[in-house]
């Protein structure tokens, strides 16, 4: 398994970021965290290699977090690599525990390629194989200042995945109010 590549940013496209490490271009494809630090000369990234029979894919995050975030994911019956990337590239991994601890479906509805079915599977499997596991969050008061942000945005007329869009862009730690107030000034 390659669990971790460091090396120098060479290309980044539609399929992910190239990575040059002692002559050898890796194709890795990243998270969009993973792909802001490649900005500088050189760049660590953590890795997943998943391997199918026809095809051995690099994935890529900016943290050990993010990657095991992706490995509970994939355990989920029906979430292949791909969904497993846009899932983890849609929000922070405390964000996504938040979510899956509070069972809210629909944040995992907001990413597309996730129906309502596929988004309470993955709030259930993950739920339970979490429950016990220092990753997942207690009680947190930022999952609720989410939830208040995201709802006002939708009852001013955004969608649901507009809506949290628009927050993923915008600092978590700020109150409720701010954020929408950020997120209305940038629409």
């Amino acid at each position: 398994m390659i669990a971790r590549l460091r090396g120098k940013p060479v290309g980044r496209g539609a399929e992910g970021l190239l990575l040059d490490v002692n002559g050898v271009g890796y194709l890795v494809h990243a998270t969009p965290r993973a792909l802001a630090k490649a900005g500088g000369d050189e760049m660590t990234v953590e890795t997943y290699l998943h391997v199918r029979e026809d095809a051995l894919s690099l994935y890529g995050f900016a943290d050990g977090e993010e990657r095991e975030l992706f490995i509970q994911l994939l355990s989920v019956s029906g979430i292949g690599p791909k969904v497993a990337l846009a899932i983890v590239s849609g929000s922070t991994p405390a964000e996504l525990r938040r979510a899956i601890a509070r069972e809210d479906t629909a944040r995992f509805q907001a990413i597309p390629g996730i129906g309502k079915k596929t988004a309470q599977r993955v709030v259930l499997e993950l739920k339970e194989k979490l429950a016990g596991s220092e990753l997942m969050p207690y009680g947190d008061a930022g999952s609720d200042k989410h939830l208040v942000a995201r709802e006002a945005l939708v009852e001013l007329g955004y969608t649901l995945v507009e809506a949290e869009q628009a927050l993923a862009r915008i600092d978590p730690e700020l109150p409720p109010e701010e954020r929408v107030r950020l997120a209305l000034r940038a629409a």
